[in-house]
């Protein structure tokens, strides 16, 4: 079984992410998507952050409803700053049968050289990135600050998906300035922003 793994804050999640995570299902015949939100962001400040359990329970209430998509609060549990490279040493750890695959986006990719152990994680699992169109693939390989093997193997596993320029902070924006968030976050995520007043 091939698995994907898409971590984040999803502080909160929104149909980007959705996106992002079918473009991959279908880009690279993945059977199952984990959601994995993360308990503490190494690359953002927590200031803006709710609870890690509302997190949860708006990721799971965003896929309730598509049997591919999955939860996993592996991170969440760990407790601390989520490091990639950590969570997938777990996964693999705890269950080592399925083809773990990390999901990442274009963006992510241009920094991927700064993360911890990148070398051990792309020996780990293969690290599958969903880019916009219009990507310039030889621009980010000459700074991708890996060794020539590397960036080789990293930039095996591109694929180009739907331009969807959402953003989580554009989202916490709206609600505070009163404005709706319809058909930029799943239903049931709006339903539970509103239910626990959050962002507010």
């Amino acid at each position: 079984m091939k698995i994907g793994i898409l971590g984040g804050s999803f502080n909160p999640i929104h149909l980007g992410h959705l996106i992002i995570a079918q473009d991959a299902l279908e880009a690279f015949g993945l059977d199952r998507i984990l959601f994995m939100p993360c308990a503490s962001p190494p690359h953002k400040t927590a200031a803006e952050m709710v609870s890690a359990e509302h997190r949860r329970e708006m990721v799971e209430a965003a896929v309730a409803d598509h049997a591919p998509f999955d939860v996993s609060a592996v991170e969440i549990e760990r407790g601390g700053v989520s490091y990639s490279i950590d969570t997938v040493r777990q996964l693999q750890a705890d269950d080592p049968d399925p083809e773990w695959n990390l999901i990442i986006g274009g963006d992510s990719l241009a920094e991927f050289h700064l993360w911890r152990d990148v070398e051990e994680l792309l020996q780990l699992c293969a690290v599958l990135t969903i880019v916009r169109p219009g990507f310039e693939r030889d621009q980010i390989a000459a700074s991708l600050g890996l060794e020539p093997d590397w960036t080789k193997k990293l930039l095996a596993h591109v694929a180009t998906g739907h331009s969807v320029k959402i953003s989580s902070s554009d989202v916490r924006s709206r609600i505070r300035g009163g404005l709706p968030i319809r058909y930029l976050v799943p239903d049931t995520v709006s339903a539970y922003i509103d239910a626990h007043g959050l962002y507010r």
